[in-house]
């Protein structure tokens, strides 16, 4: 079918909250690269939100999943486990930087993980509160809604969210938050609303994602686990979208040499595949009773599969490395577009987790979210997928595969930069 007609179809059907604005339908994809259903080719700078770190069908997995179509597609792992399941929680238990020995559940998704750590976190220590960050993103579900540090448009038209989820800062010099007034807020936190007696765990991404790709500094997460450790309180971390190997380690945390009690992930672990996990120390994750985590397609054959032959391919083909000089290069891109347009500023990166902001003046740091959104059409017109983010919308975000060919990666920064110069003019000099 061609676009058109599939977009009658989506108009027709699907509902308008759960439809893309995107008129142009994926009829096939390798690795940076996607044609649509009329032929035509698009560079993928947003790797399905993250989810791409090895590029689209890479040939390991996609051998592992046709080769366990057939043998088991479902069971339900609860009713008659299987290998895979199993030997993706020892691989995770072995990269995954938690504290002591580490046990492991799957999921389907970040936001069942992060449902699930709360879970875990309550139960290992009786108590109910949860305390999160502005700018934070965690997921659609009810409970990972309400943890959310962004209200729109996640939660606006739902009602009323759960209770004893409470916000602290998130440190963004940028605009305006220090490291030191994040921690005097989140320590008012405990003592204004969040009871550190009644207070289960401190949840937080080691770099915002959906928030705007702002790492938190080291010697912040070390905070956050010393108070946690004053306070018999859990410390999660939430690398849904920062691990596997967005940032030059498998795991943004790593960076900083912290040792949380969860971590959660999901999106490239497994390529594209549905597939999420928690990973814990195992006092806690063993804290619950039997058959109290878990559901139907949790942890599936398939994905399994997937997920044990994305491990492979790190292994294999150095994709940490291909991770950090990829950011390496877009760093360099970064300070050139900082110098050419006077839009561009605030150029950062965590390994190859990178992204700049479009700012109708640098000197105020004024957010330009209508020149963010039309940057991201008129990329698509010429055929780059491009993502905007942040608090303030006016974030670009990096998501292509680490795996992209470097004459892909140069095609798509030149439609950025000749989108930019088409939307405010001639290069020119930053100002002040």
């Amino acid at each position: 079918m061609t676009n058109a007609q599939l977009n009658e179809l989506k108009q027709r059907y699907v509902a308008s909250g759960a439809a893309s604005p995107a008129t142009q339908f994926a009829d096939r994809a390798e690795n940076a690269l996607i044609w649509d259903a009329d032929g035509n080719r698009l560079i993928d700078f947003a790797g399905g939100i993250g989810v791409l770190n090895i590029g689209h069908r890479h040939p390991k997995v996609v051998q592992a999943v046709k080769d366990q179509l057939d043998r088991v597609m479902h069971t339900c792992q609860t009713v008659m486990p299987y290998e895979g399941y199993v030997k993706v929680a020892e691989k995770l238990s072995q990269v995954t930087p938690v504290r002591g020995h580490a046990k492991v559940m799957l999921a389907n998704s970040g936001a069942e993980a992060l449902e699930n750590a709360v879970k875990v976190a309550r139960a290992a220590t009786g108590k109910n509160n949860v305390i999160c960050f502005d700018g934070g993103y965690h997921g659609r579900t009810f409970m990972t809604m309400a943890m959310n540090g962004k209200v729109a448009p996640y939660a606006t038209d739902f009602g009323t969210m759960p209770g004893n989820v409470f916000r602290a800062p998130y440190p963004v010099p940028y605009h305006g938050v220090s490291e030191d007034e994040a921690l005097r807020g989140l320590k008012m936190a405990l003592k204004t609303d969040a009871n550190p007696r009644d207070t289960a765990a401190i949840v937080l991404e080691p770099v915002l994602g959906e928030g705007g790709f702002y790492p938190a500094p080291a010697s912040f997460l070390e905070a956050i686990r010393e108070i946690c450790d004053e306070h018999g309180m859990l410390m999660i971390v939430d690398e849904v979208q920062s691990g596997f190997g967005r940032t030059g380690k498998m795991f943004a945390i790593e960076h900083s040499g912290v040792e949380p009690d969860i971590i959660t992930m999901a999106k490239s672990m497994a390529d594209g595949m549905p597939i999420s996990a928690v990973v814990g120390t195992d006092k806690h994750m063993d804290a619950s009773g039997g058959n109290s985590l878990g559901g139907t397609y949790t942890g599936s054959p398939v994905s399994c599969a997937a997920t044990l032959a994305v491990l492979e391919v790190f292994e294999q083909e150095g994709i940490l490395e291909k991770s950090q000089a990829l950011g390496d290069k877009l760093a360099e891109r970064f300070a050139k577009w900082q110098q050419d347009f006077a839009c561009v500023d605030n150029a950062r990166n965590m390994g190859a987790m990178a992204a700049v902001d479009l700012v109708a003046d640098k000197a105020s740091h004024t957010p330009d979210a209508d020149l963010a959104g039309a940057l991201c059409k008129k990329a698509r017109e010429k055929g780059l997928i491009l993502l905007s983010c942040g608090l303030y919308g006016n974030t670009i975000r990096f998501l292509m595969p680490v795996t992209i060919e470097d004459e892909i990666l140069e095609e798509g920064l030149a439609i950025i930069e000749e989108s930019l110069e088409e939307l405010v003019g001639s290069k020119t000099a930053a100002s002040a």
